[in-house]
């Protein structure tokens, strides 16, 4: 049986460099997404920011939404016909 020279000392050092490795990479890693993050909230701050505009309003002027939701509920509940309910709501949207 062949002895390895310096099995234990070798296996060591061999561990070493690997857990070494791995420690470069790993912090490298972490450098360059700190350096990414750090990119990205500075070109946040330099971006322009946008006035609030409020969104446009979904009903037209004069319209009552609560009578056209009561006429959906009447029409899902089978109370209005397709038609009744196209004919209600056609007059309430004028």
């Amino acid at each position: 049986m062949m002895r390895r020279r310096g099995g234990l000392v070798r296996m060591a050092a061999t561990t070493a460099v690997v857990a070494g490795t791995a420690g470069a990479v790993s912090h490298h890693q972490q450098q360059k997404y700190a350096n990414q993050a750090a990119e990205q909230q500075a070109a946040q701050e330099q971006a322009p920011q946008a006035a609030y505009e409020a969104p446009p309003s979904a009903a037209p002027a004069g319209i009552d939404m609560e009578q056209l939701k009561q006429l959906g509920e009447l029409h899902t509940a089978g109370v209005l016909s397709d038609e009744e309910f196209a004919a209600a709501k056609a007059k309430l949207l004028g």
